[in-house]
């Protein structure tokens, strides 16, 4: 038998950009639980940090665990003490079924898309 360290693998893809001035979008694609959620925590903290209007990409997200929704509403009481906007992109089901059972989708500004949520 073959026991493999869930540590080891890479459940979770990060991707930052700056379409625009003054707006960061973080693209996360993968599973985000508790081995992956401090990867995201990090680079939500150091982009809300910039100011500005940040927008987390969650539409390649196949997994989101309630270590991933504490990181989000994290964030979410982070970005007002850097004059940041915090919105979220999210179709998948893996995403929007956490938020709405939690009730967190009425506390994120939710958006179908980027293009939608930079215009907001």
């Amino acid at each position: 038998m073959t026991v493999q360290d869930p540590r080891a693998e890479q459940t979770i893809a990060l991707s930052a950009s700056q379409p625009a001035a003054g707006v960061t979008v973080l693209a996360v694609s993968g599973e985000v639980d508790m081995v992956s959620a401090p990867a995201l925590r990090d680079a939500l903290v150091n982009g809300l940090a910039d100011g500005g209007t940040f927008v987390v990409n969650m539409t390649g997200v196949t997994f989101l665990g309630s270590a991933g929704l504490a990181v989000l509403v994290e964030a979410a009481r982070l970005a007002p003490q850097h004059s940041a906007a915090l919105k979220v992109v999210a179709t998948a089901r893996a995403v929007t079924r956490p938020l709405e059972a939690t009730g967190l989708g009425e506390v994120f500004s939710v958006h179908e898309s980027v293009d939608a949520a930079v215009s907001a």
